[in-house]
């Protein structure tokens, strides 16, 4: 079930209101002592978590599904993704923040309200080092919101207690309010280094809009050597003649590559015509689909795909032209979430 992004807080009454984590989001699918640790476009990252999948195994209930993130927190106690993806030398380890289950010893929750769910929650998973429950702000959300920007979190979610689990579904009943401007970016291509830098300039970014990938601009701060290195390699992989922006940039000397890889980006604001003002790399989003990431900038009216002979449609390239029959969104973890 995936949250609506809103652009300003509000209240609902008799809505309630979490803290938005800033991690990798995951389902924990336990079975016995088994533990399947799986993104929302199916990725297993069990090996990438052991500790987390320990702790899950640990859990009582023979059976048990749970929604969540795997996040480190900073001194502050506040998640950062850039520490989930760098795993600085005295950086907090991994922790999974459980925010719904779906499944529990034998009985499945997905049409049980938020209310029975979050109750189910609370009665399975012991809060310890590794685990902890999603944490409940302000019953106002406003209030919540005002918590939220005075400690620094990414932002808040309110949702109505009476929902049910909308597998795979982005639903008007989970609200999202950022604080701190983030989003996810795909990749689209990147500049050649100048000076000392080596690898890469700066990467080409965008989000899709309909079937169109939009050009939201460049970003070349907030990258490490073994960062850079890392990004030429897979970028490299993905090459391709031909930009995949419906809107591209007119610099000369870019390279190309097919729009696959999501970068998240932190950023001032946006520009009128929805650029990114001062952008910085955080990492990129193994959890996250390209085809998922939406243009959340101002709407206007979307460029035209390009349609000439020489042109290739966004996502069309060799890399995704065996996924073309498959409908968009790609298939998510919603056959798989809902029992072990």
């Amino acid at each position: 079930m995936l949250a609506t992004l809103v652009d300003t807080p509000f209240h609902r009454p008799g809505w309630v209101w979490e803290e938005k984590y800033d991690g990798i989001r995951l389902i924990a699918r336990k079975s016995g002592r088994r533990v399947d640790l799986l993104t929302r476009n199916d990725k297993d990252r069990t090996g990438d978590f052991p500790d987390v999948a320990a702790a899950v195994a640990a859990l009582p209930a023979p059976t048990l599904v749970l929604d969540g993130e795997v996040v480190v927190f900073d001194a502050g106690g506040v998640s950062r993704f850039q520490l989930l993806q760098r795993r600085a030398v005295g950086a907090s380890a991994p922790v999974y923040v459980a925010f719904d289950c779906l499944h529990a010893r034998g009985r499945d929750l997905l049409r049980e309200p938020l209310t029975t769910r979050r109750g189910v929650l609370e009665a399975e998973v012991k809060e310890g080092p590794v685990l902890r429950i999603a944490r409940r702000l302000a019953d106002d959300g406003l209030e919540a919101f005002a918590e939220a920007r005075r400690r620094g979190l990414e932002g808040v979610i309110g949702k109505d207690p009476g929902a049910r689990y909308q597998a795979g579904e982005r639903s008007s009943a989970w609200c999202k309010v950022k604080v701190r401007a983030e989003e996810e970016f795909v990749i689209g291509g990147f500049t050649a280094p100048r000076g000392a830098r080596q690898h890469l300039g700066a990467l080409l970014v965008g989000a899709f809009d309909g079937d169109g990938l939009r050009y939201a601009g460049k970003v070349g701060t907030g990258f490490t050597e073994a960062t850079l290195a890392d990004l030429h390699r897979q970028l490299s992989r993905r090459r391709r003649t031909q930009p995949p922006f419906v809107d591209p940039p007119r610099e000369r000397d870019l390279v190309w590559v097919e729009p696959e890889l999501v970068a998240q980006l932190g950023f001032t604001e946006r520009t009128g015509d929805g650029k990114l003002r001062h952008p910085t790399y955080l990492g990129l989003r193994q959890d996250k689909a390209a085809r998922d990431v939406r243009w959340s900038g101002p709407r206007g009216e979307a460029p035209a795909t390009p349609r000439s002979a020489g042109a290739v449609r966004p996502g069309s390239g060799p890399a995704t032209r065996r996924r073309a029959a498959r409908p968009a969104p790609p298939r998510r973890s919603r056959r798989r979430a809902p029992g072990p």
